[in-house]
């Protein structure tokens, strides 16, 4: 049996600690097992075969550390330890704040089928919008009237103003606008990519719009992969800015279909499927949107608890939270919703029985 089911090595920047699980195919084999970290590699000696496996170059352990040392049924060995030194810090590889730049010509795409949506868009300005309640607050503040309770934050033809999980355009001679409804979708494949505000007025969700350079190239992104790299950078930025760490996601009918606990942004994985087939939905899924390939895998992630809201699960716990004002919404596309939601599945199911749930929530490791 060996290392044949894998390893998970989870480890936190800030506190520079690491537990590892040394995943079996299925009961723990019968003969002893000799567990070996040294300081860039794991090793198992049991029944006359031995399995290693390499770390990769930023992860160094510290052996002397080693404790806590125990056996689960259905996950196989759990180990805590520390590290030698921190890793490299995670950057975020996209940010769309700093991605868009005033005086420079941007080509945007619908991230579904890679059909241009809008053409040589060049923008004097690119601004950050308030809050959503920010009118509300000036209503506290003002001891006369709202002087903006006429006025709204609409942009020119040269504006590009960045919200939350979108951004608005002047629609200018774009034309993507469904008849039916205020749905502004996708010529070529019909997807939804945003919806108009006013007559001039467009907001493209994060999630369904490739922003690139004119004179770049446009390389298409799997789809899991796009949707939770712009949603856990979402969870980071805004957890960073305005110290909240609960969210809502709400789709564009108004409902509510996730409930979101940010733990972490600080995690590196490190996973070797080893030669087992029995974590196939891991297989399938991590093939996706690991970032490196080859026996040994890593990635940056956010920790996220979570809990499905659809069909009224969850529902005084989501009413809680509707009415309470350190959480925070996501708005974005139903559509982007489930399938941000079946995203969170695979990703829970992937990771060993005794790390899936916390306190009734489900745990999520989400990469960008």
């Amino acid at each position: 049996p060996g290392m044949a089911g894998g390893f998970l090595l989870e480890i936190r920047r800030g506190t520079q600690s690491a537990l590892l699980v040394i995943r079996y195919e299925a009961d723990f084999p019968s003969s002893p097992v000799d567990v070996s970290v040294a300081a860039d590699c794991l090793e198992t000696r049991s029944g006359g075969s031995c399995e290693a496996a390499a770390l990769p170059a930023e992860v160094r352990l510290a052996p002397s550390s080693c404790r806590g040392l125990r056996r689960l049924p259905g996950d196989g060995l759990h180990l805590r330890m520390r590290l030698r030194r921190p890793p490299p810090s995670a950057d975020l590889v996209f940010t769309l704040r700093e991605s868009l730049k005033p005086q420079k010509n941007y080509i945007f795409y619908c991230q579904s089928c890679g059909d241009i949506i809008v053409k040589d868009r060049k923008f004097l300005r690119v601004l950050p919008l308030p809050s959503e309640n920010w009118n509300a607050l000036v209503e506290e503040w003002c001891c006369h009237p709202n002087p903006f309770a006429r006025s709204t934050l609409h942009p020119k033809h040269d504006d590009c103003f960045l919200g939350d999980t979108f951004f608005l355009l002047n629609s200018g001679n774009e034309s993507h606008k469904s008849k039916e409804n205020t749905r502004v979708i996708c010529k070529r494949c019909k997807t939804m990519l945003g919806e108009t505000v006013s007559s001039d007025t467009i907001k493209y969700y994060v999630t369904e719009v490739i922003i690139r350079p004119s004179e770049g190239s446009f390389s298409p992104t799997p789809r899991p992969q796009f949707v939770q790299s712009m949603v856990a950078q979402c969870l980071v930025e805004l957890s960073s800015a305005k110290s909240t760490f609960r969210f809502t996601v709400k789709g564009d009918n108004g409902k509510t279909y996730i409930l979101i606990w940010l733990l972490n942004s600080d995690t590196l994985l490190v996973e070797s499927l080893g030669s087992s087939s029995s974590h196939s939905v891991s297989t399938l899924f991590g093939d996706i949107f690991m970032p490196s390939s080859g026996p040994v895998r890593t990635w940056n992630a956010v920790k996220v608890l979570y809990q499905p809201c659809i069909k009224s699960r969850n529902k005084d716990l989501a009413d809680a939270w509707e009415n309470d004002m350190g959480v925070h919404p996501l708005k974005f596309p139903s559509e982007t919703c489930l399938e941000l939601l079946l995203i969170l599945g695979l990703s829970t199911t992937s990771l060993p029985p005794s790390l899936r749930c916390m306190n009734s929530f489900q745990v999520r490791n989400s990469c960008y």
